[in-house]
């Protein structure tokens, strides 16, 4: 895996609104400095999940489950570089452990990212499962991407400075011009 990544960022790409954020810092990175991005969506089957009573339609063969992995990283590289250039990613299935699967895939590359969400308390940096055990075992430096904060929804009351005395919105002054 290690002659694979090369001049190569790898990305960890699980469909989430971080690892889209990570896939696009990853493929502005590279441009930058003239590498291949390789996004890897490592998948474990889920047949074990499933009761053995429950019915089989219910129960995903691993075929379908590959399939399904195979259609969301499609999908990810996608809506980050666009249809025309979703070639520019190279996209990679693999079925493991997503915290085993990341760090073998990234040997030799040159950044493993990783996508973070903020932490509900204290805006401190969230690390799950896999980000913990991918920055403890990865043999290249790895890059915690976080989400862009989405902007606050419009409020129905406008601040104070924006409302005039009767209620209504403030006019934004016009510019005078010069002369």
């Amino acid at each position: 895996m290690a002659e694979e990544a090369g001049n190569s960022i790898v990305v960890g790409v699980d469909g989430s609104e971080a690892s889209l954020a990570a896939l696009r810092w990853a493929a502005e990175q590279a441009r930058a400095i003239h590498a291949d991005v390789i996004a890897v969506h490592a998948w474990e089957p889920i047949g074990d999940r499933f009761a053995p009573y429950a019915p089989a339609p219910v129960r995903p063969t691993a075929a379908e489950q590959r399939a399904e992995a195979a259609r969301m990283l499609a999908t990810a590289v996608q809506k980050v570089s666009g249809p025309r250039n979703s070639r520019s990613i190279r996209a990679v299935v693999a079925e493991g452990p997503p915290a085993q699967v990341l760090p073998a895939r990234a040997s030799g590359a040159r950044l493993l990212v990783l996508g973070r969400r903020a932490h509900a308390q204290r805006g401190l940096p969230a690390l799950g499962t896999v980000g913990r055990a991918c920055v403890r075992c990865a043999t290249v430096p790895v890059v915690m991407v976080p989400v862009a904060p989405r902007p606050a929804p419009p409020s129905a009351a406008a601040p104070e400075a924006e409302r005039q005395a009767d209620g209504r919105p403030a006019r934004t002054p016009r510019p005078v011009p010069a002369g």
